[in-house]
């Protein structure tokens, strides 16, 4: 399976995966370790099927549900199993493919010990124009060198591959910046790549502008103050 997966009717039913700080992207790569029994079912179940998992992030208080099903928030991102490593205690180690975001239309909780749920796909997204893309680059290479430095050298280098289309480009920047797990869902549930990529900046302005606003107090000393 790959990103151009072929599905005749974009409503179909998925096991999902939800997890507590993980936001997954089209187009991106995920490894995971599977380990709980239901997961392993799950990972089995998915294997001799279309081999696909949809990730979600769980919501608010589920760890006290966490066992049983606790809340997730409806739109997420389908993987296709592009990697698997079975393990001789049962569990697994695999490799997602980032294929597509979805949005919950029902929950599915009976017949499988994991969940499973009916999505819509969305539709594919239309490729950033090259001139507005040229532009992305130029600014959030301003504000990640800013914000990130040294700290992620990877993140910095990418910033200029020139093999990386719009969408990997933009996804693979809100999927490694250091930004909360709230801020991060919230990209991935732009429906468009401008808007995700509108977001991004607002992101990282937010942030280049709370560093400078830290910058100059520790310039002007201990006594000063943080502007209202």
């Amino acid at each position: 399976m790959t990103d151009k997966i072929a599905i005749s009717d974009r409503a179909i039913v998925i096991p999902v995966f939800p997890l507590p700080n993980v936001v997954f992207f089209p187009k991106m790569q995920l490894p995971l370790h599977i380990f709980e029994q239901r997961y392993r079912q799950m990972v089995r179940d998915a294997l001799e099927k279309e081999r696909l998992i949809g990730m979600a992030l769980l919501r608010g208080d589920w760890e006290k549900d966490y066992y049983q099903n606790p809340d997730i928030y409806a739109v997420g991102c389908l993987g296709s199993i592009a990697g698997v490593t079975p393990l001789p205690d049962g569990r697994f180690n695999i490799l997602l493919h980032g294929v597509r975001e979805y949005e919950i239309q029902e929950h599915i909780l009976e017949q499988t010990p994991y969940r499973r749920a009916r999505v819509v796909l969305r539709e594919e997204m239309a490729a950033l124009e090259p001139s507005y893309f040229e532009s992305l680059k130029t600014e959030v290479a301003e504000l990640a060198r800013e914000t990130v430095g040294e700290r992620a050298p990877e993140l910095i280098k990418a910033l200029d591959d020139a093999s990386l289309d719009g969408e990997t480009w933009l996804n693979l920047f809100c999927a490694s910046l250091d930004v909360s797990t709230l801020e991060r869902q919230s990209l991935l549930e732009a429906k468009s790549l401008p808007e995700r990529a509108a977001r991004l900046l607002q992101v990282l302005r937010f942030q280049a502008a709370e560093n400078r606003t830290l910058a100059d107090r520790f310039r002007r000393g201990p006594d000063s103050k943080l502007p209202h």
